[in-house]
């Protein structure tokens, strides 16, 4: 039986995975490596690797770690952090990722969005919004871990970046992020009911009822890092992921 997809979103940070709230205070949980493999057995849909400092990095890009990632990977694996680069594409995807993530590249102009899709196709051209609540309580599009203020307008962006060829839109809450209350449904429904092309939740997933709650918002996946990363109430560190009759049972209609 065909669901929305269920994505584990892996946030890199040095050599090493880390969890964030609300894209603050990295907590380290471990080899990015190992967690692979764990994902690899868990069956996992698809996976999704953001490399949270790159932005700040000279070099960006750290080729070497991705590559090694990407051969331990059996599931599609999307990779984002520092590309501003056809170039880069074209390296990313010759290392084995299948889809290639673009954020403050993408807000800062959509040139690079539409010369990869031209060029590679838009199925393997994710673009990744980060939104968050202004003191007045509108939404706003942001990069630099939340830092800098970019679009006021969401649904005018998405449109945009749908226009520009992007296959795929990764919509993260940075509100919500890490702190397993849910996603954002008003923001999710802002943006779906914006454009045509798939939408992945991101930011708040702490059950599976939430999945169900995305994709009943519009998502066509659904992705999250906390849950699949912690256990319990005092988050201690475990690797899972929802056994499939599970997921089956929550998101099929």
């Amino acid at each position: 039986m065909l669901i929305p997809r269920v994505i584990p979103c892996l946030l890199l940070k040095g050599s090493g995975l880390v969890k964030t709230v609300r894209f603050d205070d990295p907590r380290y949980v471990g080899d990015i490596i190992n967690a692979v493999r764990i994902f690899n057995e868990k069956e996992v849909d698809e996976i999704i690797i953001l490399d949270v400092e790159a932005h700040t990095r000279p070099g960006r890009i750290k080729w070497d770690l991705i590559q090694d990632v990407a051969s331990e990977c059996f599931m599609p694996m999307c990779y984002g952090g520092g590309v501003t680069k056809v170039d880069e594409f074209r390296r990313l995807y010759g290392s084995g990722v299948e889809k290639v993530a673009v954020n403050t590249a993408a807000a800062e102009g959509l040139g690079l969005v539409e010369a990869a899709a031209r060029e590679f196709g838009s199925q393997s051209v994710v673009v990744s919004i980060d939104v968050k609540k202004t003191l007045f309580g509108k939404y706003a599009v942001v990069t630099h871990g939340g830092r800098k203020k970019q679009r006021s307008d969401v649904a005018a962006y998405a449109k945009e970046v749908e226009r520009a060829g992007a296959g795929e839109i990764m919509l993260t809450s940075v509100d919500r992020d890490g702190t397993q209350n849910g996603y954002d449904l008003e923001l999710l429904q802002t943006v779906t009911g914006a454009v045509r092309i798939p939408v992945i939740a991101c930011g708040g997933a702490g059950r599976l009822a939430d999945f169900r709650a995305a994709v009943d918002a519009g998502a066509s996946a659904v992705a999250a890092g906390s849950m699949f990363v912690f256990h319990g109430p005092h988050r201690a560190v475990l690797i899972t992921y929802p056994e499939r009759h599970e997921l089956e049972s929550c998101l099929r209609k």
